[in-house]
């Protein structure tokens, strides 16, 4: 089996020897941003198709999620989908579990398990559901109730310290998730002890399945929430390809662990959800699923007819 294409992101400390992990340098070259386009506009169609199927999906927070997920994956984070469970792999963690699609398709691009297997997601017998478990390959933590991952992300920071690791922590959450008491108990153990090989990434595309989060219960001002918990607050344009690298490449804060704020729209790519609450679970006629498919081929380019695939 050839090996994937190599990614950025810092050498391991062991002898990875064999798995891809060993060859990587913090100057190896991700996907430019035109192979990241494509990227993420096949994670686009293959949730929109998931969302297609007889059950449905949790569009919106999927589409919102894209270009985070693929950023981590393509650019950022050090991992081989060839051995999942590599000790010296970083760590993905999704809180926002019904946004499990966007990662299930995230990890098909990256070469953890084929498209086909997309093709089933939600029948009988499949290992694809609406939310992530670990069974799944890549996929680190269950999810899908919310306000747990933050504190899971601060057990795997504290082990890294603990085993000399040099492996980092990604926690992406939802925004309506920060109304959890549990994310900010975790956020202050994570600062008392500088956690700094642990950042956060909060989709803040400001909907939760009942409306907006500021109608809810207001997070704003959240930057300075964050602040206050003793957190680096980065923020940027979570469907900013370039934005997202630079941010979540930053060296790591010496005392702090970090936190990246990712402004998104809900239901990214598709016009006609974009921005609305109702599209946080849709089952897409098969009407639906071709405009769908294509305002997600013509954002990206693409032709609308055929299978890219």
């Amino acid at each position: 089996m050839s090996s994937p294409p190599l990614l950025r992101g810092a050498p391991a400390r062991t002898d990875l020897t064999g798995t891809g992990l060993d060859e990587r340098r913090p100057d190896a070259p991700g996907p430019d941003a035109a192979e990241l386009a494509d990227i993420t506009g096949r994670i686009r169609e293959h949730i929109v198709a998931m969302c297609a199927g007889p059950e449905g999906g949790h569009l919106g927070g999927s589409m919102s999620l894209v270009e985070i997920l693929s950023v981590l994956y393509f650019r950022v984070m050090r991992h081989d989908p060839r051995f999942p469970g590599l000790p010296e792999r970083d760590v993905l963690l999704l809180s926002k579990g019904h946004g499990g699609i966007a990662l299930f398709a995230t990890l098909c691009e990256a070469g953890y398990f084929p498209a086909e297997d997309l093709d089933e997601y939600a029948r009988p017998g499949s290992h694809l559901m609406a939310h992530p478990h670990p069974e799944i390959a890549g996929v680190e933590i269950a999810s899908g109730s919310l306000g747990h991952g933050l504190a899971l992300g601060v057990g795997y920071a504290l082990a890294n310290r603990l085993d000399g690791s040099a492996r980092r922590c990604f926690v992406v959450m939802g925004d309506g998730e920060l109304q959890e008491g549990s994310v900010w108990e975790a956020a202050s153990v994570a600062s008392a002890h500088r956690l700094n090989s642990l950042t956060a990434i909060v989709d803040r595309n400001g909907l939760q399945i009942t409306g907006g989060t500021e109608s809810v219960n207001s997070l704003e001002p959240l930057a300075d929430r964050w602040r206050a918990f003793g957190w680096r607050v980065v923020e940027a344009d979570g469907h900013d390809a370039e934005a997202l690298t630079g941010a979540l490449t930053l060296p790591a804060d010496p005392d702090r662990p970090t936190v990246i704020i990712a402004h998104t729209v809900k239901g990214k790519g598709v016009p006609f959800i974009e921005g609305q609450a109702k599209s946080h679970y849709a089952r897409l006629s098969g009407r639906q699923h071709q405009r769908a498919l294509n305002a997600v081929r013509a954002s990206a380019g693409t032709p609308t007819g055929g299978d890219r695939r």
